[in-house]
């Protein structure tokens, strides 16, 4: 892996600009010089960008669940500027509580926004990045995209589901000059764990449960840094090839380094039985 130490002017796609890592990518981007095309719901929360930077940061209005704006939105984006060199699928958000206490509204929204919307998102870039001769994805997931905790069950699986997708995406574009990253921050001072979070109405027979101990994260200042999250994934598009995980944050190194040793060291133990269920 090498790192191109020329960092040249980009034009980004950037969904979920109003705040958390998109607004600070947002920031970031436009006062080095790089034009953003940044969608949101609600354009109140980016007039500030708007009248400091002027054409280079284009807002568009955008739900991610809506599969036919998503498109109509990346199309838009790429006729109106002619060259996107970045993707960042961002928009999502978190949701607490035991799996019983989910709602099935609650179960099914965060599919559309944190899997569906990504999913839907990508698949409209590649025919324009296909077009142009390559570019960057940067799909932004978390370190609970390979690890667990109890009561985030759905918003693991809307994580583990598109890292999933990535992945193999990656694979399949490769050959194209389109590169894709999988951004895993650990905790973060953004808004996270503040605004973007929904927690499910708790029932009775989980207090003291484990799916209930996010409480205690509530209101306590995390480790990470995300300024400095976001700087590093920025700096990543400098890297060729594009890496294919970005960790980011002590506790999610240290916290996925355990669990990927756990599962490896499960998975070594099986290696016998394995064996002994192929055909004779």
């Amino acid at each position: 892996m090498t790192n191109d130490s020329i960092t040249a002017k980009r034009t980004w796609l950037i969904t979920g600009v109003s705040s958390g890592f998109g607004r600070k990518l947002a920031e970031q981007l436009l006062a080095r010089g790089d034009r953003v095309v940044g969608t949101v719901r609600k354009p109140e929360t980016v007039v500030d960008l708007q009248e400091q930077y002027g054409d280079a940061f284009r807002v568009q209005l955008l739900d991610v669940t809506d599969v036919a704006a998503v498109r109509s939105s990346v199309d838009r984006a790429f006729g109106d500027l002619g060259r996107i060199d970045v993707v960042v699928s961002n928009a999502g958000y978190g949701l607490f509580g035991a799996a019983e206490e989910l709602s099935d509204k609650q179960i099914q929204d965060i599919i559309d926004t944190n899997l569906t919307g990504s999913i839907q998102l990508i698949r409209a870039a590649l025919p324009h990045l296909r077009a142009q001769g390559g570019g960057r994805i940067l799909q932004i997931s978390s370190y609970g995209g390979q690890v667990t905790f109890p009561g985030s069950s759905m918003y693991h699986a809307t994580k583990w589901g598109i890292e999933g997708f990535a992945e193999s995406v990656s694979q399949e574009v490769a050959p194209f000059g389109i590169g894709i990253t999988i951004v895993e921050p650990g905790s973060a001072r953004t808004e996270f764990l503040g605004a973007s979070i929904q927690i499910a109405d708790q029932l009775p027979a989980y207090e003291g449960n484990p799916a209930h101990a996010f409480r205690g994260l509530l209101g306590i200042d995390a480790p990470g840094d995300a300024d400095k999250m976001v700087a590093a994934m920025i700096d990543s598009v400098d890297v060729v090839p594009a890496p294919l995980r970005l960790l980011l944050g002590s506790d999610a190194y240290g916290t996925t380094h355990q669990v990927l040793q756990d599962r490896l060291t499960a998975l070594e133990a099986q290696k016998q039985l394995a064996s002994t269920t192929d055909v004779d």
